[in-house]
């Protein structure tokens, strides 16, 4: 298991946060995903034998938010 942080600076509303959190939960391997508002990121922990950060990342994007790397 691993866990990441990635902040997203575009977040702002629950409307963000659900979008965000929904998304990710469905890439395969992630096991939990948490999106902090105030702090503008998201929090995953996955399993690193099935999934990466570029997956996670894509994930967020698809969603039409910025993801600096």
């Amino acid at each position: 298991m691993a866990d990441a942080r990635i902040q997203v600076p575009e977040i702002h509303c629950a409307h963000c946060k659900h979008s965000i959190e929904t998304a990710v939960s469905k890439v395969p391997g992630v096991e939990d995903v948490t999106v902090d508002i105030e702090s503008r990121s998201v929090a995953v922990r996955y399993d690193d034998a099935v999934t990466g950060t570029d997956p996670i990342h894509a994930a967020i994007e698809e969603q039409g938010y910025e993801v600096p790397r």
